[in-house]
């Protein structure tokens, strides 16, 4: 039996991306059982209270707590995992690190890039290891499609599409919830979807040296919520509104350091696709396209395919991963299976003691994409990527 690290765990706030994390905690010992840890879930903080009570009673959670502070200072907790709302990730973050915890933070780690600049130098300083939710590098086909590009086998890459489209505030009835609000979520379609789409680019084809792009607010006002709503409830005509303040959609041109070319939108407000977190990779020997929406497919050209047309590869168990979920071929897994790998990645480096990707480097570095393309927004121009990195 493999020699396992005890390790114990605060989840601080038990929304939607609380809750999917501590599901996915709960099911890791049926899905990996030659891991290297042994997890506990010592205490979950959250200010609502029928969420404190959920964690106990319904997850399994030792203790709760109505404060972070509680959850951050825990004698018995090893990593803090942090799905509070953006505005807070800076706080928590250095809180934790400061306090000798590891750190698991939901992207994008801050509401703006100069938070998550301060996050990462935190962290770095206090020497912990450190997680960062892109979750959807850890697809068993995102995985593939990096392999393949690493080994060479579309040749040189010559353009990068890269996107994330989603409905969610397409509707402007459409709470107003923090997520469209600049002083709780900080920036818009950047900071939430965008930044999935510039992590993957980064993951697959490299840093990117330079960029121009342009930002647009189409839903200005959205009802009031009367309690905790989320952006997925809706209001009714004649509610009481108040002002959107970030953006509802960014695009922009990008150069990568390889030479390479890419195009890069997100949108919360479009209408029609639901949840196209996608990206197409094309090289001088073939190209590859993938999108979360059908996420157990990835669509291939070869040039030296005498067919010369593109080829779906199905998920199965010969991919990353995917066999630890489903046996076989084209037998599908979900959203939250793509969080248990994340998970099982990132807990398995702090058993290790080694760095873990996604972590704050990584999301230093999209962070540093992100304020070129704004700070192109304001002056209309090209922009060089600097990274933000405080020494």
């Amino acid at each position: 039996m493999t020699s396992r690290r005890r390790i114990g765990l605060a989840v601080v706030g038990f929304g939607w991306m609380g809750q999917a994390h501590s599901r996915s905690y709960l099911r890791l010992p049926t899905l990996f059982d030659n891991r290297a840890y042994d997890l506990e879930l010592v205490i979950c903080s959250d200010n609502v209270e029928s969420r404190r009570h959920i964690a106990q009673s319904d997850f399994g959670f030792q203790e709760v707590a109505d404060h972070w502070g509680y959850a951050v200072e825990h004698s018995d907790v090893d990593i803090v995992a942090i799905c509070a709302p953006n505005m807070l990730h800076e706080t928590l973050v250095t809180a934790a690190a400061e306090a000798g915890k590891h750190v698991f933070c939901e992207k994008p780690v801050g509401g703006t890039p100069s938070q998550t600049a301060r996050a990462e130098q935190a962290c770095r300083q206090a020497g912990v290891i450190t997680g960062v939710g892109y979750n959807y590098r850890f697809a068993p086909l995102v995985l593939y499609a990096q392999e393949l590009i690493a080994n060479g086998d579309l040749g040189p890459i010559t353009n990068y599409r890269g996107r994330f489209f989603s409905m969610y505030g397409a509707d402007p009835m459409g709470l107003l919830s923090w997520r469209f609000l600049i002083d709780q979520a900080g920036h818009g379609a950047t900071t939430d979807i965008m930044s999935h789409a510039v992590d993957l680019a980064l993951m697959l084809n490299g840093p990117i040296s330079r960029v121009v792009g342009i930002g647009e607010t189409f839903i200005a006002e959205r009802p009031l919520p009367s309690g905790a709503g989320t952006h997925y409830d809706r209001g009714r005509p004649g509610d009481p509104v108040g002002a959107v303040t970030n953006e509802d959609y960014f695009g922009a041109l990008a150069v990568f350091a390889n030479g390479s070319h890419g195009v890069f939108e997100a949108s919360r407000a479009i209408v029609g696709p639901q949840s196209q977190m996608a990206f197409d990779v094309y090289g001088t020997e073939g190209a590859l396209s993938w999108d979360h929406e059908t996420l157990n497919e990835l669509q291939m050209f070869r040039s030296s395919d005498p067919q010369q047309g593109y080829t779906t590869v199905r998920a199965s168990e010969r991919h990353p991963f995917h066999g630890a979920f489903v046996p076989g071929d084209a037998n599908s897994i979900g959203f939250e299976d793509m969080v248990a790998i994340q998970d099982h990645e990132f807990l398995t480096a702090v058993a290790e003691g080694r760095p873990h990707s996604a972590g704050m480097e990584q999301a230093l570095s999209c962070v540093s994409v992100q304020a070129a393309m704004l700070k192109s927004w304001e002056t209309g121009a090209w922009e060089d990527v600097v990274s933000l990195r405080i020494d």
